[in-house]
């Protein structure tokens, strides 16, 4: 948690800082540190000096603050305070006699003092403290730093031997550093970089916070760490007061310690600086050239000024990027109302947007003005052609707030419309303050409905929590078809998101479906059908085809829920199981540029999932990692829900990037899903963490992850092997960790399933777990046989990484016999699959000795154990007991003894000891 101070663990993401700065100190015995407030310069600073207090050196460490700047020699004397006894005793008589004056008086009138003698105490300390052992000088809040002892540090670490190190570390304030001349010419200057997105998130799940919330974090923080977790912790108690649970995109609230942490940041720029940024605070696309049309002429020496101060970015092209967006936030906030009225008016005639004319028009005043509201009207239309939903939403908000109060008709339909596209676009805030508008006015239920049917749009993945605003708008329904219809799909989609049940989710639908047709609305009746589709593909049902196939047939007009809803893109799900990636491929490139044009973030990133998942199943790594980066930066910009984006990395770092990066991403997923409710994306993030602890040779685990998957898949009463392949992989763990019959029973309960429903990717990827566990029971010819085969049927599939998996599946088997040339070539083949994929981590493996495979000639013990018996050989020589053994391997004690059993009659040894020697000599 974050001290009243303000100060935080904030050593997430820094470890390649540390190496550098110890680097640093190392060549050159000088290193300047860095970087705005918060940006966790002291906590970098603390684990150097520990590192170096465990080392055995002398470490002298002087902090000062903010007042000690006005107090001449103040520094000095702290430093001196912290000397140990001992040093002092052997200065001369001047010198003793000057420190002792220091210490006692250091607010005293310096004129009797004699300060030559105290400059060279100082240096005859550090020459003293350094013959002993090395000296770690940390000097941090350098720029706090009064101008005597600044002087006094200067002239003494002139003179120091080398011995004596310096760390200075100084937030910068745009202003002309002190530690440089302190740390002298040539030391290495070292900045303090932002957390990335993926950090922060570590970050706030470490001090206990939602992981959904780390885009916006992100987004509003810059990556700075302090600021990251006032921002999140003022959010989590926001979320608290209100229901208890914090939305993915709500808005930060900014006051107490984030706004303070803000103010320190921004108190680096000199006032006229700030009043320019004040004006790009306000600003929707701020450039130099625009704010100098809007009466700053000065702006560009301004800006370079904050840009110094690390508090903005300028481009190239002029246009002025916030380093982070709570700044722009405090900058409006401190600013009074007539200040804001007057930076509206100047940008709206500086503007070439006359929609964003428009919108600073409105702003600059706060009187109804019905001819304004009409404008703003008409902007927020255009908006909407333009794909540009928040927007729309936003200025359909100002519409209805400078709408006359004799107008009730117009300003409650602006209310309702900008619901609407709040809703659209995921913008859960803009959707609760338009519903709570209209549920306060005399609304009809048609427009409460929809209203609150804006918000649960605007929801993402946390259905789960919206229980009273489902119950009310079924009832305001009551009579309307086509409104209980959308009512009906609305909680279908809960069903089978939140609830994780496929049957109600059905049977919602077959409702919604009939309540549809009822009303004539054949979108929503096609909707329906589309999840009834959908819900018969879990459930195994081998109609659900003809109801899709009826769905598409119905008109396809622009869909006004979403195109992620729509039988057309059901459809393209539906190729991707089946493995035909190339008509996935062709129909989700029809359908990327439609939904980009529609302005519905979710819809987009729903196709750039799909684009993903068909790239890495087509073998095209690198541009499937590009589709889940884009897919990563929409959700974070647009304030999406990020369990699905985090997946989505997960399994593009799985294939394409690195095994470490897939692991980070795959368990903030399952963090985030498991904090709004999402039992599906819950199974998928859970099931990219056990394909990385498979691949990486970590069984036991995967076995652990992979059964929750399965206990999920059973939860939620999903039939169809081919939506989340994890069976074969559950089976293939099960294998290396010992277990071969429960990994048997597994396959041929899963077998007739995917024989009925033909789905044959799914087929081969159980023979290839079967053939594991042929190998397993010593059937090593029938092993060999059965992967040669499911090899060439995966090239046939168009399945390359499958393929690629299978063939290093056939160099362990033929390892573990002791056919090594039959072996190198299964690798050098699986090398070059996964080379032509773009498949790095995987290519790697394909380069390196099968893990437990006994590579090396003769009589490798792991030639003759099996992966997990030799996983637990290892572990046992190395000093575990059976119990930490069986712990870290979550195994049973027993299982423990009977496998050690195994191990000592393979290697003919009776003890630990010979197990230990065996394993160093094979």
């Amino acid at each position: 948690m974050v001290a009243a101070t303000g100060h935080a663990d904030t050593s997430v993401g820094h470890g390649e800082l540390i190496k550098a700065v110890d680097r640093a100190l190392t060549t050159h015995g000088r290193a300047h540190l860095t970087g705005p407030a918060g940006a966790g310069k002291t906590e970098v600073v603390r684990v150097v000096a520990a590192a170096a207090e465990a080392r055995d050196e002398t470490v002298l460490h002087l902090a000062p603050e903010a007042a000690d700047q006005w107090i001449p020699e103040a520094s000095a004397a702290a430093l001196l305070a912290t000397v140990p006894a001992a040093a002092l005793e052997r200065l001369s008589g001047p010198q003793r006699t000057a420190v002792a004056l220091l210490r006692r008086e250091a607010d005293a009138p310096r004129a009797g003092r004699d300060h030559i003698a105290l400059r060279l105490a100082v240096v005859e300390v550090l020459r003293t403290l350094a013959a002993r052992r090395p000296v770690l000088l940390v000097l941090d809040n350098v720029q706090w730093l009064d101008a005597e002892s600044t002087d006094l540090l200067r002239f003494a670490l002139r003179l120091t031997p080398p011995r004596v190190r310096v760390l200075a570390a100084e937030c910068v304030q745009g202003a002309t550093p002190v530690g440089e001349p302190l740390c002298g010419p040539g030391a290495p200057v070292i900045r303090v970089p932002p957390l990335g997105a993926d950090e922060l998130a570590e970050l706030l799940m470490r001090h206990g916070l939602p992981a959904r919330l780390a885009g916006r974090v992100h987004q509003a923080s810059g990556g700075n760490p302090r600021l990251a977790l006032a921002l999140g912790h003022s959010l989590a108690e926001a979320a608290e007061a209100r229901d208890g649970s914090a939305h993915h995109a709500d808005p930060l609230p900014f006051s107490g310690q984030a706004r303070e942490v803000a103010r320190r940041l921004l108190a680096g720029a000199s006032a006229p600086a700030r009043r320019t940024l004040l004006l790009a605070a306000l600003a929707s696309r701020p450039t130099v050239s625009l704010l100098r049309r809007a009466g700053r002429p000065d702006a560009e020496a301004e800006l370079a000024e904050a840009e110094r101060a690390a508090l903005v970015r300028v481009g190239g092209d002029g246009t002025v990027e916030f380093a982070a967006g709570a700044l722009p936030t405090a900058l409006a906030a401190d600013a009074g109302w007539p200040e804001r009225a007057a930076g509206h008016a100047a940008l709206a005639a500086a503007v070439d947007d006359p929609v964003q004319a428009v919108r600073h028009r409105a702003l600059a005043v706060d009187t109804p003005d019905q001819w304004l509201a009409a404008e703003i009207s008409d902007a927020s239309a255009v908006c909407r052609r333009r794909g540009q939903r928040a927007l729309a939403a936003e200025l359909g908000l100002l519409a209805a707030e400078r709408t006359p109060s004799w107008l009730p008709g117009e300003e409650l339909a602006r209310l309702v419309t900008a619901a609407e596209d709040a809703g659209w676009s995921g913008r859960a805030d803009l959707a609760r303050r338009a519903a709570r508008a209209v549920l306060a006015r005399d609304a009809s239920p048609s427009d409460r409905v929809r209203a609150r049917l804006a918000v649960i749009d605007a929801a993402g993945q946390a259905l789960g929590t919206l229980e009273e605003t489902f119950a009310h708008a079924m009832d305001e329904a009551a009579g309307d078809p086509s409104l209980q219809a959308a009512v009906q799909l609305r909680i279908a989609w809960k069903h089978n998101l939140s609830d994780g049940d496929p049957v109600r989710s059905r049977d919602a639908a077959a409702t919604a479906g009939a309540l549809a047709a009822l009303g004539g609305d054949q979108t929503a009746e096609a909707m329906a059908l589309t999840v009834r589709a959908r819900m018969g593909r879990i459930l195994g049902d081998a109609g659900a085809e003809e109801i899709l196939a009826e769905a598409l047939a119905l008109p396809a007009p622009e869909v006004p829920l979403g195109m992620r809803n729509a039988p057309q893109y059901l459809a393209v799900r539906h190729a991707l199981f089946d493995d035909r990636l190339t008509d996935a491929r062709r129909q989700l490139m029809v359908l990327l540029p439609a939904v980009q044009r529609t302005g519905s973030a979710e819809d987009v990133f729903e196709v750039l999932r799909s684009l993903t998942e068909t790239e890495l199943r087509s073998g095209r790594c690198e541009a499937a990692s590009a589709h889940a980066r884009r897919a990563l930066e929409l959700t974070i910009e647009a304030g999406l829900s990020p369990g699905p984006a985090w997946y989505v990395a997960a399994m593009a770092e799985t294939m394409g990037g690195s095994f470490a990066r897939a692991e980070g991403y795959a368990r903030r997923g399952i963090q985030a899903s498991q904090e709004e409710q999402d039992q599906v994306f819950l199974s998928r993030s859970l099931h990219a963490l056990g394909v990385v602890e498979l691949a990486t040779g970590e069984a036991a685990k995967a076995v652990a992850t992979l059964r929750r998957v399965a206990e999920l898949e059973a939860a939620q009463q999903v039939v169809d092997p081919s939506i989340l392949r994890w069976h074969g992989e559950l089976a293939e763990a099960l294998t290396a960790a010992d277990a071969p019959g429960e990994a048997a029973a597994l396959l041929d309960s899963v077998r007739p399933v995917a024989l009925r429903l033909g789905r044959t990717g799914v087929l081969a990827a159980l023979d290839r777990a079967t053939a594991l566990c042929l190998s397993a029971r010593g059937e090593a010819d029938a092993a060999v046989s059965l992967l040669e085969d499911t090899a060439h049927r995966f090239e046939a599939l168009g399945l390359p990484l499958e393929r690629g998996r299978t063939l290093l599946a056939l160099a362990r088997v033929e390892r573990r016999r002791r056919r090594r040339a039959p072996a190198r070539t299964a690798l050098r083949a699986a090398s070059e699959v996964f080379e032509r994929a773009g498949a790095g981590p995987w290519a790697d493996l394909a380069r390196e000795p099968a893990a437990g495979d006994g590579a090396g000639d003769g009589g490798s013990p792991s030639a003759v154990l099996t992966e997990a018996e030799a996983r637990l050989a290892l572990l046992v020589s190395q000093g575990a007991s059976n119990q930490e053994a069986a712990a870290k391997l979550f195994l049973s004690v027993k299982t423990v003894e009977a496998r050690l059993t195994r191990i000592y009659q393979k290697l003919d040894v009776r003890s630990r000891a010979q197990l230990a020697t065996a394993l160093r000599t094979r």
